[in-house]
């Protein structure tokens, strides 16, 4: 973690400001520049800063918003050294943390309601949360991103996620990040910058284990938009997983029924290799694939929805890597305690 006083601006002496907008990112020329301009007129409304933490892009990202900052001083680029999330939300808190009471953590890879900022502050002082987190609208453009989106807002994709899909405004124990007190972020320490997936779930434990208070907030949300190749994908579940078994084994909690499920969909498709010796071990991976396939099936029909049948493929792949993620880092752990015994 970096929480530490180094490099921060020694502002003490100047009132807190409300709030300030964090956006990590890497390569998003494509995205960035719309970004900010979307979020410009809440900064001058609601007297924000906003942030850019870059992780060392190569695409021009960081000489659009050297541009943007030239021309609008409410906007500053930091270079994020460590180029991962949890990294870059410290390192602006560290930065600029002694000037603003609060923070909202801004993805560069999504889209947001003109009056996301609004709503966020406007419910963290109607409960007094210390961290406001929102549910997530899944979006695509390309036949695979959009078969992805409707996986990832099923349940077959997100197993009933409550920031997945959205609820009436509730307390919780984890969401999507938002809204958060620097005091509450200062207090734990931070991001464990150990994560580079699932970052934020672990956040949540401490915060709860703190006793500050989460509020899953109905009054707004955050538009998505997921991986659009199969290698990507796979790649970004197989970090989840390992984000999240990595969050079990450091604070010894159980996962919950609807994490536990998929866990079983890597063992079952390792146990195919078993089929020489007896054919039965096709079955449980064969019940698998039947299942989100036919969930496939089942929306192309029932909602006559043209993206039905790759929607399964999508949910599998989502599976598969991530039960993987979660078994390959249960591996390494146990080998790492092996080599220190």
């Amino acid at each position: 973690m970096s929480m530490s006083e180094t490099g921060r601006e020694k502002t003490n002496a100047m009132p807190a400001l409300p709030c300030m907008v964090v956006i990590p990112c890497l390569n998003e020329a494509a995205h960035i520049e719309a970004l900010i301009e979307r979020l410009s007129p809440s900064a001058e409304r609601l007297d924000m800063k906003i942030v850019v933490v870059d992780g060392g892009s190569t695409d021009g990202t960081q000489e659009i918003v050297k541009a943007i900052a030239a021309a609008n001083p409410r906007v500053s680029l930091l270079h994020n050294a460590k180029k991962i999330q949890s990294a870059a939300v410290n390192l602006a808190v560290e930065t600029f943390g002694d000037r603003f009471r609060s923070f909202i953590r801004i993805d560069a890879h999504g889209d947001y309601p003109e009056d996301y900022c609004d709503r966020l502050i406007e419910d963290a002082e109607a409960t007094g949360a210390e961290s406001v987190v929102v549910s997530m609208a899944t979006m695509g453009f390309g036949a695979f991103q959009k078969a992805t989106a409707m996986a990832q807002n099923s349940r077959l994709g997100n197993g009933g996620s409550p920031h997945r899909h959205g609820a009436k405004g509730h307390w919780t124990d984890h969401g999507h990040h938002a809204f958060m007190r620097v005091s509450a972020f200062r207090s734990v320490g931070g991001y464990d910058e150990s994560f580079s997936h699932n970052e934020d779930a672990e956040l949540d434990y401490r915060l709860r284990a703190a006793g500050h208070r989460i509020w899953m907030t109905d009054k707004t949300f955050m538009i998505y938009y997921p991986r659009a190749s199969v290698a990507a994908l796979f790649r970004q579940y197989l970090g989840y997983g390992r984000g999240r078994a990595r969050n079990i084994l450091k604070h010894r909690a159980m996962p919950k029924i609807r994490q536990m499920i998929p866990l079983m969909v890597f063992p079952v498709v390792a146990g195919m290799s078993l089929a020489f010796l007896n054919l039965a071990a096709l079955i449980p991976a064969g019940l698998w694939a039947a299942a989100c396939l036919g969930y496939g099936v089942w929306m192309a029909i029932s909602q006559r929805n043209p993206y039905g049948p790759l929607v399964g493929f999508s949910a599998m792949v989502m599976h598969l890597a991530w039960s993987a993620g979660f078994w390959l880092q249960i591996l390494d752990f146990h080998k790492s305690e092996a080599r220190a015994a």
